[in-house]
């Protein structure tokens, strides 16, 4: 199996290279580079590859949530602390007309209430992740400073 893999890795690599030198030109217009046939084929082994990877670490998550003891049950509490950290994000986010239509004069984009709404909940869950993992890097260094 190994072996099989290493194969086709090599053979992807050596597509890949080989796409790169017939690449466009670099003063042709985007939108006729975008269509070319190596283009093209190179955003296919992209995808070929994430869908690959992304479909390994689910396989391997799962069988290793549902193989180890107490797997499932960290699960859980994982996807209910996402699911209340989204539901905080959410509430705390502004939506207000006046952001949308600051958004329309000022960067000449068109955008509704949802999308502003939206971007906000992303955001307050960005930002509600970077202070738990600070506060979890700070807590543990304190602990040890201290010797408790």
């Amino acid at each position: 199996m190994q072996k099989i893999i290493k194969i086709v890795l090599i053979v992807l690599g050596v597509l890949s290279a080989i796409l790169w030198y017939s690449l466009p030109a670099s003063d042709m217009p985007p939108s006729q580079a975008i269509e070319s046939l190596p283009m093209d084929l190179m955003f296919k082994i992209v995808f070929l590859l994430l869908l690959i990877a992304t479909a390994a670490s689910v396989f391997f998550g799962l069988k290793k949530t549902f193989t180890s003891e107490g797997g499932l049950k960290r699960v859980l509490k994982t996807l209910a602390f996402a699911g209340v950290l989204t539901l905080v994000g959410y509430l705390t986010a502004g939506g207000e007309e006046a952001v949308v239509e600051a958004v329309q004069t000022e960067r000449g984009l068109t955008t509704t209430v949802g999308t502003v709404k939206t971007i906000g909940t992303l955001l307050n869950i960005f930002f509600g992740m970077v202070l738990i993992a600070i506060v979890l890097m700070v807590i543990p260094s304190l602990k040890r400073l201290t010797g408790r």
